[in-house]
């Protein structure tokens, strides 16, 4: 069955780095697509530089197209709060700036009801020993990175980032073959 062939739904979701949530998302059985870019910025089309200065209002995201008839919205959610620390503000490890929040970004209602619901779940297990500080808002706008940080792992395995935060992450998730 090709991706044509296959409805699929989307879920943008930012929790640090993009090159990090690209690499822990295709790795997960059902997703079809995972394109890292930019999403709740001011600026239409921004490029990097733009986002990194902070004054676009953009976090850097992933969009994952997935098969909900093999993982659910419900599961990527789970994935998001494994792979990431949703209770620090503006940074993830070293990488900080308001490009690094955590958010989600909602498609639909439905979606920003799961989003709250999974949150307030996550909230009450009581998983980490700080409030989850992640944003759930709905997506105005998705604008691809540029090539370059497409797939950037599976590119360049052995780079400085991959190898000290990337590979160590998929690690701690079971996620590398």
């Amino acid at each position: 069955m090709s991706n044509d062939d296959i409805n699929l739904e989307y879920a943008t979701l930012g929790g640090g780095c993009f090159w990090c949530m690209e690499a822990v998302f295709t790795r997960h059985e059902g997703v079809k697509e995972s394109v890292s870019g930019y999403a709740g910025g001011s600026v239409e089309n921004p490029t990097y530089e733009e986002v990194c200065t902070g004054t676009t209002g953009h976090a850097e995201v992933v969009q994952v197209g997935f098969d909900p008839a093999v993982i659910s919205y419900e599961e990527l959610l789970d994935i998001f709060w494994k792979a990431h620390d949703p209770t620090t503000l503006n940074r993830q490890g070293s990488d900080a700036g308001t490009q690094y929040r955590s958010v989600i970004f909602y498609h639909n209602e439905e979606q920003k009801k799961k989003a709250e619901k999974s949150r307030l779940s996550l909230e009450k297990t009581a998983y980490y020993n700080k409030p989850v500080i992640t944003e759930i808002t709905a997506l105005d706008g998705f604008y691809s990175a540029e090539d370059y940080h497409q797939d950037y792992f599976q590119k360049h395995p052995y780079a400085g980032y991959c190898t000290f935060v990337i590979r160590p992450k998929l690690k701690k998730l079971n996620l590398l073959r």
